[in-house]
């Protein structure tokens, strides 16, 4: 069997085009998982669901995004408060989240946002328990699983997790690592890249009885036309999701590191 999983969609079905002409171009799949983050932070946010919701045996959970969405909320509003140099941020979160809700409750897609599950479980054919969330185990925001922690601390966000295998996105950068058994990979991104590579990322997993193996792949797609397409839809925060497309953002963690990604 084979699973081809992705994540971190926001709202660009040009990456995602790309990256399904990629799984068919690798053979297709039996089955789709999609872990959440569908249409926040970019200019398709219909799209995207319209697309994935299409696909054979696919299967999928709610991110914070998603959240974000079904509760019309300000992500991260009780930070800001403390902390005024964040009220920037805030109020450009804000104002994608409020202009991508409207989109989504005018098209009638709202209920099938509030009925996503929180994570998706299977045991493979070789027995290896596979669990799939957003975040992390019981987890639903936050840093997420990023390559700055300890074993400790991450064998603390996999300790709820009941399985041997755990597929995440959030952060959109991809990792594997292993602790105490538990193997842990996150597949980046489809889209709004952070760090180095700018490729959409997924990844597709093949089991049978004998074992499986894991294959993370990059996929190029046009991201001059993703910002040529938020100029069309007139995006709130065209300049913020254009950083992403060239390379400009970079998570807060890989700040205090000093890594940087391409500008």
């Amino acid at each position: 069997m084979r699973i081809a999983l992705l994540s971190d969609i926001h709202g660009n079905s040009l990456a995602l085009d790309a990256v399904l002409a990629d799984i068919e171009a690798q053979g297709g799949a039996d089955t789709y998982w999609v872990l959440g983050d569908f249409s926040s932070l970019g200019f398709d946010p219909v799209g995207v669901v319209e697309r994935v919701t299409k696909l054979p045996n696919v299967f999928f959970l709610q991110g914070n995004h998603d959240r974000y969405i079904i509760m019309g909320d300000r992500p991260g509003l009780a930070r800001a408060r403390a902390n005024p140099r964040l009220a920037a941020f805030i109020d450009t979160m804000t104002m994608n989240v409020l202009w991508t809700r409207e989109l989504i409750e005018d098209s009638g897609w709202l209920p099938w946002f509030e009925r996503l599950p929180m994570e998706l479980r299977l045991t493979l054919p070789d027995g290896t328990r596979l669990l799939g969330v957003h975040v992390a185990p019981g987890v639903d925001d936050g840093p997420g699983i990023i390559p700055l922690l300890s074993d400790d601390e991450l064998r603390d966000l996999l300790a709820p997790a009941e399985a041997d295998l755990v597929i995440v996105g959030h952060t959109h950068v991809p990792l594997e690592r292993t602790v105490e058994q538990v193997r842990v990979f996150n597949l980046g991104s489809i889209s709004n890249p952070m760090g180095a590579r700018l490729d959409a990322s997924y990844a597709l997993l093949d089991a049978d009885e004998r074992g499986h193996t894991l294959q993370l792949r990059y996929v190029e797609y046009d991201r001059e036309a993703v910002i040529e397409a938020l100029k069309r839809v007139q995006h709130p925060t065209i300049d913020f999701l254009t950083m992403f497309m060239r390379g400009e953002i970079v998570p807060a963690w890989a700040q205090r590191q000093g890594i940087h990604g391409q500008g």
